[in-house]
């Protein structure tokens, strides 16, 4: 195999491969990179056995062929390169040489053929837009579970109905729910499944400020498909069944606050220094015309900051951990945010105050005892 290609263009596709190359692993070749000449184009390949990315740099293909290179050292050496054209000749030995001006290199590879197969992208099911995916990603993605033993936690559920998009995660603390109403061309029938957290990391990594894009989405029984731009990711699906999420939504709220995003944000990341380390807990108390955000840890101090609200409702104390509710505030576009509550001992919700009519935007926590 021999090919040149701009070292730009090929910096710009093997970065976007490193999220999946496999770091620590007791296979070798998926630490790999599979590379293959495909007309005027050279093709890069990268799994971990659980997620796949193949993406393409124009290239001019002196001979045909393929092999597998060490994703990381070769990334980091063609970084380091002069913007110029890179020559890539690949010999029978596996070896990779390089050479861009007055740089030769050569890098030992493997064969392609223990290279694992990536499974073909079936029929598309429908055209998602990029801007729209990516939002709701980062609108639910830090409520996923952390906990290997949850493993149906370990990512959210994505459910297609012809009336638009709605996406769910929960780590039995909290829950994030988004859901919008858009049309999807192509879809006829409800798809639902779950997502992994990795694959919606590099699903932000693919997307761009072009709102015009569009992700076309496929699955089968065991895979999720997103090709965007002529770049195709796949994930294994999780399995198991998620829960029933719409038990945990909240039926009704007696009681209700509009705040500053900003104003409440600040106050609880001051306040939570002094949080306890484990538990990171803090009070919120809602009194007649304020907000009282507290904790208290006798080694090392206390805190407490005042908001003045738009409230004359019965007293009520609510103990929620810190670090939850900061992770809402940093996902929400809106200045205002609405916070739903009816007394100690149940769910507090919150959800951006004054958005599109056609995005519902929910995130229920659970109490604390304090």
């Amino acid at each position: 195999m021999e090919f040149a290609v701009s070292k730009s263009d090929l910096v710009r596709e093997l970065g976007l491969t490193q999220g999946v190359v496999e770091k620590k692993t007791t296979i070798p070749i998926l630490s790999n990179i599979l590379i293959e000449t495909d007309g005027d184009k050279v093709w890069l390949t990268a799994t971990d056995l659980e997620l796949g990315i193949k993406c393409a740099c124009p290239a001019r293909i002196k001979k045909e062929g393929a092999g597998t290179i060490p994703a990381r050292r070769l990334l980091d050496y063609v970084r380091l390169l002069p913007d110029a054209e890179v020559n890539v000749k690949v010999g029978e030995n596996q070896w990779a040489n390089f050479v861009c001006g007055r740089s030769r290199t050569r890098i030992a590879g493997m064969s392609r053929e223990s290279f694992p197969e990536l499974p073909q992208m079936p029929e598309t099911l429908a055209e998602i837009p990029l801007s729209l995916l990516s939002q709701m990603i980062s609108n639910t993605i830090f409520a996923i579970s952390a906990e290997e033993s949850r493993f149906t936690l370990n990512g959210a559920l994505l459910i297609l109905n012809p009336t638009g998009l709605v996406m769910v995660s929960t780590d039995g603390h909290r829950l994030a729910l988004v859901e919008k109403r858009v049309e999807l061309p192509g879809l006829t029938a409800s798809f639902r499944a779950l997502l992994p957290k990795k694959a919606m990391s590099e699903i932000q990594k693919l997307s761009s400020d072009d709102p015009t894009r569009k992700a076309e989405f496929a699955g089968n029984d065991n895979h999720l498909f997103f090709k965007i731009d002529g770049r195709l990711l796949l994930s294994r699906k999780l399995t198991g069944n998620f829960p029933d999420y719409e038990r945990v939504l909240p039926k009704e709220h007696p009681h209700a606050l509009v705040l500053q995003k900003d104003e409440l944000k600040s106050a609880i990341e001051r306040v939570a220094q002094f949080a306890d380390e484990r538990s990171k807990a803090i009070k919120l108390q809602v009194l007649n015309g304020e907000l009282k955000v507290h904790s208290s840890i006798s080694e090392t101090g206390e805190s407490e900051e005042t908001i003045p609200v738009d409230y004359s409702g019965p007293d009520v104390e609510i103990g929620f951990n810190a670090q939850y509710l900061i992770d809402f505030m940093r996902s929400v576009d809106q200045s205002e945010i609405a916070f739903h509550f009816k007394d100690a001992n149940s769910a507090g919700e919150f959800r951006p105050h004054g958005g599109a009519p056609e995005t519902v935007y929910r995130y229920v926590v659970m109490p604390m005892r304090i």
